[in-house]
């Protein structure tokens, strides 16, 4: 649904970049017409309008899910010249000996609206409106809903509170110093895309404006007073819950899309449709990385380096902050810290490692500087009102920011990336876009001013929250340049709006070394994968303060289970690698990352998973779950796409937590010990200092690599182990296959998809996609079955390359687990596992 102003004075912006396609539309038939409505029907949906008053209401089986402007709240603020005051036109001349008493337009004619603004300000700021106000709002309700999720990002609770009584969702980017939780106020990233769902339904509204955009939600449950709910608890009926939203928007125009479901993957699938999805990472990135603020220099890179090694610790990928510039100047190195910074980066990548390098979008205002030079004589820096470059303050002192709006400068941008551009740097060099809201130090809440002017002459009041995703686009589709366009690249944005999956990873910005942070990091990371946006963490141990060492642990253990997992900190704060607090706390930070490393395989298969489908990786257990209702406000235990279920310890001196295990008919397996639960009960488990709540469900094969190397990229072609994880005597999982790291799997179909099923004491493996053709040197290792009743008396191989022969194994009758040994046949030929 589309509104605009009808011939706009000037035109209204609209959002050219969120989108890679619109669906084709769908056959529609009108069954229904007269001269203030119409009804039309397509698939199982029937859509009501009318004129008068302007009204939608979207059905399902003649259940009614969506109403639009039913509390006719739809706004729409015309542009308009600025008129005079009497004084001020007591005070001009008459033009070209015009009468004083020449007609008017009936514009002018009118009196002057005390409540016109034509400028907005903030402490000693002030932004002029030289259209005057151009707000566009819209109620939108959920009939039948008693919870929606969504619209981050804000550190607050998964289900959305009412904000009645308090200030609405604030959707603006802004660099927020130690943010506050609990809180609808704006942080560094804003996706306007909201889901509704209850027993039988799921619905989305994406609300497609890039200005400042604020969310009321209101609901005749959440609301009610004590009395109000006293009174329904002795009451016979129940009142249908109906949850009702306002959006207003600051300028731009009315365009919203509905996403009708009807289940969760649904709506996942009619999003990502629209908006995309993350692109399949490179392996390394989804390891764990190691960042503070800052390494000093390459002596100190090759210790914490060789740290690793010595304490028998895989990592990936080392983090350079702005220290390592020559003086904040992007895309440079500080020559007395960094004399030789390839021999660094090759010195690191000798191990499969990788490093990542920051690159803010303000450049320094030094004619010196090369960067700035070329965008200062190119025209490509932002404006402000006056047309002048906009200049601010920032890390490096003056600075101007490139106009990402404008596709020149965003292929210049992406250039600078080039080896030869960027000197010093290595094909294993990455990058993080930091400071990209984009954050101004001498600007209003810490930004740019709103009528700063961008390329086509739009404000920047109507592009705000675009501008982050714009710069990390632009620096995704540099580095793929840099490699001919075979490498996949990886890039970490701060800021983020509905799209920035496409380039890569976000993560939730500058935390606290605090427990409250630590929780509120699930149900924050659960918004961004609902969006979309699945390729999301936050820094492990909290950005700021000193942290102690059971939150650690306990970090580095949630950060295991979650989709980016990275250790950062700040630079006031102490040296926090994981050998410097003790041999046995060394202990349980290598078991947290050998953990993650040990499910590569399963993360990497998860993220292509979503690749195809649009579902998140990080889950709300409704979405596995839909019709119960008990997990629908739940935050605090989540799914790992349809096998694991992860329930983080994030309060101090914990030595037990109630699990939930949803499935009234599931089975689920502790990931440790084996130990079996059944579904549709909360269980109290211990959660010592050693241990995080994970759990295998029943039914489910994960594939895993026992074999820890030092990195990732080192265990290519190592061997897997399959964990059967048995429901009724059966399960079902997926592994993918390809190089790890380029576009081969697009371009020449060089992947591979197995299949396994195991079913009636047999496992299988078979293609499960033809048109892969990669060929594998990894092979199965073991097999792990979880939940079987007997122990065979024989195992038996039949492998398409190597025949028939029977297997090694044990069976633990406590346990009802058997594990066979080396069956040692390709993972990319069809076998079966025969259990006789």
């Amino acid at each position: 649904m589309k509104i605009n102003e009808y011939e706009p004075m000037r035109p209204r912006y609209e959002v050219r970049d969120a989108l890679v396609g619109i669906p084709p539309p769908a056959s529609v038939r009108i069954v229904d017409q007269s001269k203030d409505s119409f009804t039309v029907e397509f698939d199982e949906n029937k859509l009501v309008v009318r004129a008068d008053p302007f009204q939608i209401m979207v059905y399902r089986k003649d259940t009614l899910l969506i109403t639009v402007n039913s509390r006719s709240l739809l706004l729409f603020e015309h542009y308009r010249h600025k008129r005079q005051t009497q004084n001020q036109a007591s005070n001009s001349e008459p033009e070209n000996n015009e009468s004083p008493d020449a007609e008017k337009s009936e514009e002018d004619a009118r009196p002057v609206d005390e409540y016109e603004s034509w400028e907005e300000s903030f402490k000693s700021h002030t932004d002029s409106r030289p259209y005057g106000p151009a707000s566009v709002g819209l109620d939108i309700g959920f009939p039948g809903f008693q919870y929606v999720y969504g619209i981050p990002e804000h550190a607050d609770s998964f289900a959305l509170r009412s904000t009645k009584g308090t200030d609405p969702y604030r959707l603006y980017n802004l660099d927020v110093f130690e943010y506050e939780l609990n809180n609808p106020m704006a942080l560094y990233g804003s996706v306007p895309f909201m889901v509704a769902h209850n027993e039988q339904n799921t619905v989305g509204v994406f609300w497609h404006n890039a200005a400042e955009t604020w969310i009321d939600i209101t609901s005749n449950i959440a609301d009610k007073s004590v009395i109000g709910k006293l009174r329904d608890l002795f009451s016979s009926g129940s009142e249908i819950p109906q949850t009702d939203t306002h959006w207003i928007s600051e300028s731009g125009i009315i365009d919203v899309f509905l996403m009708l479901g009807s289940r969760p993957a649904d709506v996942f699938r009619q999003y990502t449709s629209l908006t995309g999805v993350t692109e399949l990472p490179p392996l390394f990135s989804i390891a764990y990385h190691q960042c503070r603020w800052n390494y000093n220099d390459e002596e100190d890179v090759a210790e914490v380096d060789r740290g690793f090694d010595e304490h028998d610790i895989p990592y990936d990928v080392i983090w350079l902050d702005i220290e390592h510039t020559d003086g904040k100047r992007y895309f440079t190195w500080d020559v007395t810290k960094f004399p030789h910074s390839e021999e660094m980066l090759n010195n690191i990548s000798a191990k499969g490692r990788k490093m990542v390098t920051i690159v803010d979008p303000h450049l320094k205002r030094d004619d010196g500087y090369f960067v700035h030079q070329e965008a200062k004589s190119k025209g490509y820096y932002i404006k402000d009102k006056n047309g002048n470059d906009y200049e601010g303050w920032c890390w490096p002192g003056s600075s101007n920011w490139p106009d990402f709006l404008n596709p020149e400068v965003q292929e210049w941008w992406a250039s600078k990336f080039a080896l030869d551009s960027y000197k010093g740097s290595t094909m294993d060099l990455h990058v993080w876009n930091d400071m990209n809201e984009p954050s101004v130090f001498s600007g209003p809440e810490i930004t740019l001013q709103k009528d700063a002017k961008h390329f086509g002459n739009w404000e920047h009041r109507d592009i705000h929250n675009v501008y982050g995703m714009l710069q990390h686009q632009a620096t995704a589709n540099g580095l793929v340049k840099r490699s001919g366009g075979n490498q996949r690249p990886f890039v970490l944005s701060r800021a983020f709006y509905a799209g920035s999956q496409r380039a890569g990873a976000i993560w939730t910005g500058d935390n606290l070394a605090d427990w409250s942070h630590l929780k509120i990091s699930v149900p924050m990371l659960l918004s961004t994968n609902l969006v979309g946006i699945v390729f999301s963490g936050a820094d492990v141990g909290g950005f700021f303060k000193n942290v102690d060492t059971e939150l650690l642990v306990r970090w580095y253990q949630a950060g295991a289970y979650q989709p980016f997992f990275r250790a950062h900190a700040h630079l006031d704060t102490k040296r926090r690698e994981p050998w410097l607090f003790g041999e046995e706390n060394t202990r349980r930070f290598r078991d947290a990352i050998r953990a993650r490393y040990s499910l590569l395989p399963f993360w990497y298969t998860e993220f292509w998973q979503h690749s195809k489908t649009g579902m998140p990786v990080m889950r709300p257990l409704w979405v596995n779950f839909p019709s119960e209702k008990a997990h629908f406000d739940k935050d605090d235990i989540y799914m790992l796409g349809d096998a694991l279920l992860v329930r983080p310890i994030t309060e101090a001196g914990v030595t037990g937590a109630k699990v939930t295990f949803p499935g009234s008919n599931e089975v689920w397996y502790d990931v440790r010990t084996y130990q079996k639960y059944a579904g549709g009960q909360e269980v109290y488990v211990d959660t010592g200092l050693d241990q995080i709540p994970v759990f295998q469900r029943g039914g489910t094969i994960v594939p895993r690599k026992e074999r820890i190397r030092r990195s990732s990229a080192l265990g290519h072609d190592d061997p897997y182990t399959l964990i059967v994880a048995l429901k009724q005597g059966a399960s079902r999982g997926t592994l993918y296959i390809d190089d790890y790291k380029s576009y081969d799997y697009k371009k020449y179909n060089n992947y591979l998809v197995r299949e396994f099923v195991f079913n009636n004491g047999r496992l299988q493996s078979s293609n499960a996609d033809a048109n892969g053709k990669m060929e594998t040197k990894s092979w199965l290792e073991r097999v792990v079955v979880v939940g079987l009743e007997q122990a065979p008396k024989k195992v038996e191989l039949t492998s398409s390359a190597s025949g028939k022969r029977d297997l090694e194994f044990t069976y633990d009758a406590k346990k009802q687990l058997l594990t066979i040994r080396k069956p040692a046949t390709n993972m990319g030929t069809n076998w079966t596992i025969s259990l006789l």
